[in-house]
């Protein structure tokens, strides 16, 4: 794990340096894991959020703009009644481990100064945020509730005293000597990097491997030395926050790694490098577990689809044999004395062929020689009456398959909010029932937001997320004259460009936006066409997001995450 007693350490400083001394003015709840405590101090404002997410807990200040729900969950509620107004007195780790403890002095309901620790726990699927009283050191409250049916040794309910998670007797690595890794260590056992990890508090695997890596043949004289210049470093503060990029696996660290290959990213604070390796993930994970039943229909949507569109192949082939059928009818009408009932073919002359060559005509052996005949002028025209009919069914199938990629691809880049709205579009086109409500007042309609972006130069960009967002974006808020772009061919969001004469660069960085939100997000030189919203047209009738458009122009782009993040944080 990345986020181990080390980084807990450094990420303390961090905090310690930028928040200890302000004051807590806002708190909000986005998800159900994090927290968001906006912190006035040293003249600025800071978010600092507090995650106890089963795959992404951490803590750190943050630069993300997240959406809040219309009703805040009673834990929010709760720590805004005990926690806004009050004065962040200190910020400390606990034993070198993952847990991190604000205290803070405020004034309770009559007026007298209160203590209250608010302490992060970031340990995995068992990671937990808890509001205790520090005078009584009792729970008032935590985001997960531990009975004494799940856990013997600890309940975290409100009343119960604050248990710390059990200690393993392990030593502090920042007091450890060379002689004390000697004396710890079983040189003959192998197995180095894990006793490391057994034997100093807040050692990962992650940087147990690095201090094994840096000592060469690791013995008893190269591995002390690694392992007490790595804590150096950390006693030091020479923390370098880095993002490693490996065959696409992403791990991030404060120390430098000399044993990861691959691409290194360095950023100037932990805070910075973890909004940036987090940007999106979290996101993302909460999409799939809220869209996952959204997503499995429309793959079975899509899949039902496409094998549709193999028999209408199918019966378009056999459709376009109609003039063969009328041939064999008209020719076994004129043989009918040649036939005998039980044959199961004839050869004929055919005498639509100039040079009289003959044809051979299978038969049923089980109808008469003028029923074998009437069966082919059958087929004929059960075949020439389906041609057209069938032609339009593939071309309508083929649209519901490409509308379907398209919700995919918009399911891969929605983030929470925008959920809803894909569910709402399918109710409305009939492939799903609504779902029932109790609410009888008529609900207001939700208003669409978009995606906003802002250009080097400080041109506005929107960006739709789904149909709904693309249909409002293309055909209501845009300006005539304003520059609409979309990827070649490829399922995407709409971009418009509010400006009627944008910069080469902003046309440029709007592309990067097209193609990252698109199915060609992972791709190179990825086509996007750009013209004027006068030239983009939804014809009749057509699926929610379907435009036709002319006059474009195309330019090709390479989709940077990295651009996308710094223009959505220039808002």
């Amino acid at each position: 794990m990345s986020f181990d007693g080390v980084f807990t350490y450094a990420m303390t400083k961090e905090l310690k340096q930028t928040l200890e001394g302000g004051r807590i003015t806002k708190i909000h709840q986005p998800f159900k894991h994090e927290l968001v405590l906006q912190i006035r101090s040293h003249g600025q404002n800071h978010k600092l959020l507090l995650s106890a997410h089963p795959s992404y807990a951490r803590v750190h200040i943050t630069k993300e703009t997240y959406d809040n729900p219309a009703e805040p969950p009673m834990f929010c509620m709760l720590l805004r009644k005990h926690l806004e107004g009050s004065v962040i007195e200190s910020i400390r780790q606990v034993d070198f481990d993952r847990i991190i403890i604000i205290e803070t002095k405020g004034r309770n309901e009559i007026g007298d100064l209160s203590t209250k620790q608010l302490i992060i726990e970031i340990m995995g699927r068992h990671s937990n945020i808890i509001l205790v009283e520090k005078e009584t050191n009792t729970i008032i409250d935590s985001l997960k509730h531990l009975s004494p049916a799940v856990n013997r040794y600890r309940t975290v309910l409100p009343g119960h005293p604050y248990v710390a998670p059990p200690s393993h007797g392990k030593i502090n690595p920042l007091e450890a000597t060379e002689e004390t890794v000697i004396k710890k260590l079983d040189f003959l056992a192998g197995k180095l990097a894990d006793q490391l990890v057994a034997t100093f508090a807040g050692i990962s695997p992650l940087l147990a491997k690095e201090a094994v890596f840096r000592a060469g043949l690791a013995n008893r004289t190269t591995l002390p030395k690694s392992f007490i210049a790595l804590m150096d470093d950390v006693r030091m503060n020479r923390f370098t926050p880095c993002i490693y990029t490996n065959n696409e696996k992403e791990i991030f660290y404060v120390l430098p790694l000399s044993h990861m290959e691959g691409e290194k990213k360095q950023f100037d604070t932990l805070s910075d490098m973890l909004d940036r390796f987090y940007f999106g993930k979290a996101e993302r994970d909460r999409v799939k577990q809220q869209a996952h039943d959204l997503e499995r229909f429309i793959i079975n949507e899509k899949a039902k689809n496409e094998k549709k569109l193999k028999k209408l192949e199918q019966t378009l082939e056999e459709a376009k044999n109609a003039d063969q059928y009328r041939l064999y009818g008209e020719l076994l009408t004129a043989n009918l004395y040649a036939i005998q009932r039980g044959m199961k073919e004839i050869e004929v002359i055919n005498y639509y062929d100039e040079n009289g060559a003959t044809i051979t005509i299978p038969l049923d052996v089980q109808k008469s020689p003028s029923e074998n005949a009437q069966h082919y002028f059958q087929k004929y025209q059960k075949a020439k009456n389906s041609l057209q009919i069938v032609q339009e069914q593939i071309e309508r199938t083929k649209q519901e398959i490409d509308y379907f990629e398209n919700l995919l691809q918009q399911l891969e880049t929605a983030a929470p909010k925008d959920i809803e709205e894909i569910r709402e579009e399918l109710i409305e086109g009939g492939y799903l029932r609504a779902r029932p409500t109790k609410q009888t007042k008529k609900q207001k309609q939700t208003k669409i937001e978009l995606e906003r972006y802002v250009s080097s130069d400080g041109t506005e960009i929107l960006v739709g997320k789904n149909n709904k967002q693309n249909d409002y974006l293309t055909t209501k808020l845009a300006s005539k004259d304003d520059i609409w772009l979309h990827t070649k061919d490829i399922p995407g969001s709409h971009v418009v460009i509010r400006s009627k004469n944008p910069s080469e660069q902003t046309i440029i960085e709007a592309a990067h936006l097209a193609a990252y939100f698109s199915k060609a997000r992972q791709s190179s030189s990825v086509p996007v066409d750009y013209t004027r919203i006068r030239y983009v047209k939804k014809p009749s009738g057509a699926k929610p997001g379907y435009v036709i458009y002319e006059n474009q122009q195309t330019i090709y782009v390479t989709p940077d995450e990295d651009l996308v993040i710094k223009m959505k944080k220039s808002i």
